[in-house]
């Protein structure tokens, strides 16, 4: 969107544009109405990125249409909770995007984004969390930042995380996935300077109650310098740590 109105107000400037033109390219500013979705065009003027999709319980007539919205206004757009069913069902329609089936996330990146300070390193504690941790990372680089990941290193053999001691000291964000009883964050935590964004997955038996314990465990961490965000959150995790990386 920024592109889209810095090109608008250049051709104004030049006169190439009447003003009455001008404002006819933005009647769907700084929103576009689609009668089941208000598509927040000026969100990436005002936050710095733009409106990302949550694709869950949206059908598939609905995605393409919020999508092709964005797109059309030089965005980039991304798709999180898009299962491989209904990408299946849109993919002809947005035919520049990249599924990520393993995240079940759709990327269309048409111009670069402000790149973060440093480097943020995503850190799961078993193999069973790479789903979210791979939401996780992507968000990250979809806004622009360079990411390590690092999986399967949970506290049942914390030797498989030291072995990773010196890459983790040079994060300036750390994201720690974990289900089950959800340590690793606190470990992590009482390890490294970095920030540490939390996240818990709903992985593990019965008295996990499908995450709770583990979002427990996290919001009652030992060291400072802990954030939690909700069960199965990638997408949070991610957004939170660019905005701590382009600080």
């Amino acid at each position: 969107m920024k592109v889209f109105l810095a090109e608008i107000i250049q051709k104004v400037y030049q006169q190439k544009i009447t003003p009455d033109e001008a404002l006819k390219h933005l009647q769907d500013f700084p929103y576009q109405e689609l009668s089941f979705a208000k598509v927040d065009h000026a969100r990436e003027l005002r936050k710095g990125s733009p409106e990302v999709i949550f694709g869950q319980g949206k059908t598939p007539e609905q995605l393409i249409k919020i999508a092709k919205a964005i797109l059309e206004k030089g965005s980039n757009l991304l798709i999180t909770r898009l299962s491989p069913e209904v990408y299946q069902k849109i993919k002809r329609q947005l035919p520049g995007g990249t599924y990520h089936k393993e995240a079940r996330c759709l990327m269309a990146v048409r111009t670069k984004a402000p790149e973060g300070k440093g480097r943020v390193v995503v850190l799961s504690a078993g193999t069973s969390d790479i789903p979210v941790a791979e939401e996780a990372a992507l968000t990250c680089e979809f806004f622009g930042n360079e990411v390590d990941r690092i999986y399967d290193v949970g506290v049942a053999g914390l030797h498989r995380l030291l072995n990773h001691y010196e890459q983790i000291k040079q994060a300036r964000v750390l994201i720690v996935v974990a289900g089950m009883e959800g340590a690793l964050p606190s470990v992590v935590a009482g390890l490294f300077r970095a920030p540490v964004i939390a996240v818990p997955t709903s992985v593990g038996y019965g008295a996990s109650f499908h995450g709770l314990s583990a979002l427990l465990a996290m919001l009652n961490s030992c060291p400072g310098g802990v954030a939690v965000v909700n069960i199965d959150n990638g997408f949070g995790a991610g957004y939170l740590a660019s905005l701590i990386n382009h600080l």
